[in-house]
């Protein structure tokens, strides 16, 4: 199976989510967040670093839920703004 690239934009919406999950860790270990989720550290640490720009929905959703953000707050967070 071939992957069609990332357009720009999911690569700006991959960095966002990447820089709130950092943000919304505060202070928490990557292992520790990664755990709680069901996830290895390291697919925390591509989603956290971009190289990984599209996560899952259930991924995601895990995340959220342990670091206590809602999805509205996720989605907001990572739709770009209107020019």
């Amino acid at each position: 199976m071939v992957r069609t690239p990332l357009t720009p934009e999911e690569r700006e919406r991959g960095e966002r989510l990447g820089r709130l999950l950092r943000a919304a860790r505060d202070g928490r270990s990557m292992s520790e967040v990664a755990a709680a989720a069901g996830l290895s550290a390291e697919t925390l640490r591509k989603i956290e670093t971009g190289r990984a720009p599209t996560p899952a929905f259930f991924t995601v959703a895990a995340l959220a839920s342990v670091l206590g953000l809602s999805l509205d707050e996720v989605a907001g967070h990572c739709t770009p703004l209107a020019a």
